[in-house]
């Protein structure tokens, strides 16, 4: 990659993390919640697969079974998950979301969109319509990476 290349590389991914510290201090659904971090990541991962059963956790989080009974114990206590019989092993718990859970994530994105939002108001057209053309380039080759 060329130096200037790997230069544009370096300052968008600054922009992007200073963006990120930003948008952290405006997400108070997250702060209030009070959950750890990989109680947050279990929370996320359910969010995005549906349900998951604890060794699958464990092999997302990186971490033992038991590591896993604990944050969903946890989580089960503050009503954001439920445990389930597995439909085709009934030897098997899935975890999911309760509505309290769900609701927590929707609060959580609502309040990034928001903001992001009210940062594009102040833009003008012009401005987004670059936005969105790179916006899309971004996504087009995330999709066709995650895909490989």
């Amino acid at each position: 990659m060329n130096d200037e290349r790997e230069e544009l590389i370096r300052r968008i991914s600054a922009t992007q993390r200073g963006m990120g510290r930003l948008f952290a201090q405006n997400q108070s659904p997250l702060f209030d919640s009070n959950l750890t971090m990989r109680q947050l990541k279990v929370v996320m991962i359910l969010s995005a697969g549906g349900s998951a059963s604890g060794q699958e956790l464990a092999a997302a989080l990186g971490v033992g079974l038991g590591t896993v009974t604990g944050i969903v114990d946890r989580l089960v206590a503050q009503g954001l998950v439920s445990r389930h019989e597995d439909p085709n092993d009934r030897r098997v718990r899935r975890v999911r979301l309760t509505p309290a859970g769900t609701d927590l994530v929707e609060q959580i994105n609502y309040t990034g969109l928001e903001h992001l939002r009210r940062v594009m108001s102040h833009l003008d057209t012009e401005t987004l319509r670059a936005l969105d053309k790179v916006s899309r380039a971004i996504r087009d080759v995330a999709d066709k990476l995650d895909k490989k």
